[in-house]
């Protein structure tokens, strides 16, 4: 009688650590896509100062031969620049914000196996989707 229960107990205890840990797994998958988000910004702003560097150097190359010239030059440059680094940065964030959502859905859905029924995990996984959605858009 005793070893039915003591077998429960001790699945559903290795559930739990299996979701504790899977759940730190998550965690560590996050911050790696953090940190690998912080390397991104700041690779794109590093070419953006390159970019604006380059820029100006060409600027000043330009002045020589005409001032008005270089100058609208200059700032149609500068402008793309800008624009294409925006959107590559725009990109970046996108692909990796969504990447995380996808990682935190397939690890939530992992974490909640055992421990729930298939109705709440639906209902829960459904929550957390919205969540993420919402973050995503704001």
């Amino acid at each position: 009688m005793y070893k039915p229960v003591l077998t429960i107990l001790k699945k559903r205890e290795d559930d739990i650590k299996m979701g504790i840990k899977q759940a730190e797994d998550g965690k560590k998958m996050l911050e790696d896509a953090e940190a690998k988000q912080k390397e991104l910004l700041q690779k794109t702003q590093e070419q953006v100062d390159k970019i604006l560097k380059d820029a100006k150097a060409d600027a000043q190359d330009l002045r020589q031969t005409s001032e008005e010239n270089t100058k609208k030059d200059a700032e149609r440059i500068l402008a793309q620049a800008r624009q294409t680094i925006e959107e590559e940065t725009k990109e970046a964030e996108e692909r990796l914000t969504q990447r995380v959502g996808e990682v935190a859905v397939a690890l939530l859905e992992k974490s909640l196996t055992g421990l729930f029924g298939e109705k709440e995990q639906k209902t829960l996984l459904k929550k957390a989707v919205l969540e993420i959605n919402k973050k995503n858009l704001s």
